[in-house]
């Protein structure tokens, strides 16, 4: 016999992923989507991401970290909606790339110390496909992270663990 008062005779709506879960999956697939596009466009163009020399690896751990926090931050804004809409990906992957730009070419600024260098470098992310792979990435886990809130599924089942009363 099923409870009259839920008009669903499965059960009541699952509540989906937690936004703090959806955010955590999410930002780790744009942190591991990122990092494996930015490796394969260095291997693909037989060039280093920063190919100035000097700088060293702090300017992208920095534009990383950067990325990574904007995209967060971003996605947690979209998610505080009852409804998330898909469109928020693109805000979601402008302010990630802005973001890695702005980090990359602030670090830039401060290890080298001219505007020029710093510029070129911020330059050449985007001429050499760099921030294009971080824009991607940002907009596919930005989609995954709306998707698992919206998506209102619940662990399966097995007929037995429903609470049906007889």
């Amino acid at each position: 016999m099923t409870d009259s008062s839920t008009p669903d005779p499965r059960g009541p709506e699952s509540a989906g992923v937690s936004a703090v879960l959806a955010i955590v999956l999410a930002t780790v697939g744009f942190f591991a989507l990122s990092v494996f596009g930015l490796g394969a466009v260095s291997v693909a163009t037989d060039a280093d991401i920063i190919a100035v020399p000097g700088p060293g690896p702090l300017p992208g751990v920095i534009g990383m970290l950067a990325a990574v926090a904007g995209f967060a931050l971003t996605l947690g804004a979209a998610l505080r909606r009852q409804h998330p809409s898909f469109l928020a990906t693109i805000t979601i992957a402008l302010v990630a790339g802005l973001a890695h730009l702005i980090g990359v070419w602030v670090a830039v600024l401060f290890g080298s110390g001219g505007v020029i260098i710093a510029t070129a470098v911020a330059g050449d992310l985007v001429r050499g496909g760099a921030s294009a792979v971080l824009l991607i990435a940002a907009a596919i886990a930005g989609w995954s992270g709306i998707a698992l809130r919206r998506t209102r599924s619940a662990r399966p089942r097995w007929p037995w663990e429903r609470d049906d009363e007889e």
